[in-house]
């Protein structure tokens, strides 16, 4: 009996494994959904915060409403994957981003941050489609300057904002950034992006050329 419970673990394993992959999907295609209909409904991304609980909700919300953001996330959390400390990589990133808000309000100026976060994308996604493996102080430090960049164009919502109100968007932003960061990360290592002497699997090469056509279509209207 025992070596029989034994026998079975592996494959108890396996399903627990599928079933918290399906969830990342789930979760990150939802991110997605909404993303794009905030973009037909023309939610505005230049909004006004008044209180902390709205300070809140748009911290939570404004890396979701701009698509070409939350695909950025998604594959700096993909990428994130191939290391053992991708987890770094990601809050590399959130921390940028913060400081890229802090920036901003001190009124420095970052030109052509549109662009800048659509070249990133597109650098990223394409990554993505590279049987090597990259480097991990190069993925950083573009995770980084991705970071700071997206953090400057969405701190337009918080300017004129209060101090409490300011913190409270700050915390949803990062929170948001880490859970889509992590979730992608998720998937990437059940996908085995993270074994060595990997084959890349077709579903994120798959990925990842959507994500960058994603990010070239932005790129494009970021340049007209």
């Amino acid at each position: 009996m025992f070596k029989s419970k034994l026998s079975e673990f592996p494959a108890s394993r396996e399903f627990y494994i599928s079933k918290l992959m399906d969830r990342h999907i789930g979760a990150i295609a939802v991110l997605i959904l909404i993303s794009l209909l905030s973009s037909l409904s023309g939610t505005p991304l230049n909004h006004t915060i008044t209180n902390c609980w709205e300070g809140f909700l748009w911290g939570l919300a404004d890396p979701v409403i701009g698509l070409d953001c939350l695909v950025g996330i998604i594959a700096i959390g993909l990428l994130s994957s191939m290391f053992v400390r991708g987890v770094a990589i990601a809050a590399c990133f959130v921390l940028a981003a913060i400081l890229g808000i802090v920036i901003h309000l001190f009124q420095l100026n970052f030109p052509g941050a549109e662009i800048a976060i659509a070249i990133s994308t597109v650098v990223f996604s394409t990554m993505l489609m590279m049987p090597n493996q990259p480097n991990f102080v190069v993925l950083a430090l573009m995770g980084i300057s991705a970071g700071l960049f997206q953090g400057y164009t969405v701190a337009e919502s918080v300017i004129g904002a209060g101090t409490i109100s300011l913190i409270a968007y700050i915390v949803g932003m990062a929170l948001t950034l880490f859970a889509v960061a992590m979730s992608a990360r998720e998937i990437g290592a059940a996908m085995g992006m993270g074994e060595i002497n990997r084959t890349l699997p077709w579903k994120i090469s798959i990925a990842g050329f959507a994500l960058c056509a994603i990010g070239i279509v932005f790129l494009s209207n970021s340049m007209s």
